[in-house]
């Protein structure tokens, strides 16, 4: 099942929230900043252990003082102008992400819009990709996940549902 929430992701009871991170896994801004303060200083203290993240690639912590057991820190794609693999990259973050938390015993995980904040992303092309991701991984490993699509604002939410 795929579903599409306005909130804060800090607060959803999902077995695992992923991160928008950075390829340092420190903290930043944005859901990745909201992440960290929630999540509490363990969380800085775990990541710091993961020696980084490339893009496209994800990495699984505690969810510490979250309501979520898991955090997935999945850094995505700066854009650039879409012709330096920025989608095949984002498309790897969710599909990464997915297998990361089904490795793991997850059967809830929800989704911030990756890459689409100072990251620079176009909103409506990063949720085609999100959702296209998703559709996908469902068809090859089976529907064994149920998705939240977590958006900040209700015009993201819009294109989201738009595509499903």
């Amino acid at each position: 099942m795929i579903r599409v929430v306005v909130g804060d992701i800090t607060r959803l009871e999902v077995d695992v929230i992923v991160n928008a991170a950075n390829t340092r896994l420190l903290g930043g801004g944005g859901v990745d900043g909201a992440i960290h303060r929630a999540a509490g200083p363990e969380l800085l203290k775990e990541c710091r252990t993961l020696g980084g993240c490339a893009t496209g690639e994800a990495k699984l912590t505690r969810g510490y003082r979250l309501p979520a057991r898991f955090v997935i820190h999945t850094p995505g794609p700066v854009w650039s102008d879409g012709r330096h693999d920025e989608p095949k990259r984002l498309a790897a973050c969710y599909r990464n992400s997915l297998a990361l938390a089904l490795e793991s015993g997850c059967k809830t995980i929800a989704f911030p819009c990756i890459s689409t904040g100072v990251y620079g992303f176009p909103k409506e092309a990063a949720a085609r990709i999100a959702v296209e991701s998703v559709r996908r991984f469902a068809e090859e490993r089976g529907d064994v996940l149920d998705v939240v699509f977590c958006c900040f604002s209700q015009s993201d939410a819009d294109v989201y549902r738009s595509l499903l």
